[in-house]
């Protein structure tokens, strides 16, 4: 079965543009324009990840979008915006944001970090039940995607809970932020950077 993208973008030409590449990719594409539009087709059609345009109109931002869909399931999400200032990226990775692109962007960088993000979800979802890292009172189900702290279960994103396998994994190592990049975003890139140390952050 086809993985199945939800792209909300209120530009024409830009949503007919990622959802042309993404359909050249053997991607399932829906479009919507708006966020409550939005939030109704990412819960019942449960996408594998969305491509999300923050600036959108109405009552329901891109921000709000993606901060609704982060309270309720891990599904990666990529945000398309033309708003670059670092306060709009932190923003947005606060708002539980996996990656962010800021236009205008080429399609080719779109489609790659579609895939990059696919994988990282693959990943972590990878392997039977006996898939376990624990490091102290931290446990992290690489097949179940769950991580418990003294047994209570915690909410991660799905970068933040590659990051956090990826560091238990290492546990006894110092881990630095051009690997932790390349390892989790395959990119050692300024905004990734940034990313890295927001997603270290929150952890």
């Amino acid at each position: 079965m086809d993985e199945r993208i939800l792209i909300v973008e209120d530009d024409p030409l830009t949503a007919d543009g990622v959802a042309f590449a993404l359909r050249e990719e053997g991607f399932e594409v829906d479009v919507t324009a708006d966020g409550s539009s939005a939030l109704e087709r990412a819960r019942a059609g449960r996408p594998d990840l969305v491509v999300l345009d923050i600036g959108l109109p109405g009552g329901v931002s891109g921000m709000d979008v993606c901060r609704e869909l982060r309270g309720e399931s891990a599904v990666p999400i990529l945000v398309l915006s033309a708003r670059a200032s670092e306060v709009d990226k932190v923003l947005g990775f606060e708002r539980g944001a996996d990656d962010y692109v800021t236009k205008p962007f080429s399609l080719v960088e779109v489609v790659a970090r579609v895939r990059a993000l696919l994988r990282g979800r693959a990943l972590a979802r990878a392997g039977d039940g006996s898939m376990v890292r624990e490091v102290g009172g931290l446990r992290i189900d690489l097949a179940r995607h769950e991580v418990t702290v003294e047994g209570g279960r915690v909410h991660t994103t799905p970068s933040e809970f590659r990051l956090l396998a990826l560091l238990a994994e290492r546990a006894e190592e110092t881990v630095s932020r051009s690997e932790l990049c390349t390892r989790l975003w395959r990119t050692d890139s300024s905004l990734d950077t940034r990313a890295c140390d927001l997603h270290v952050a929150r952890l």
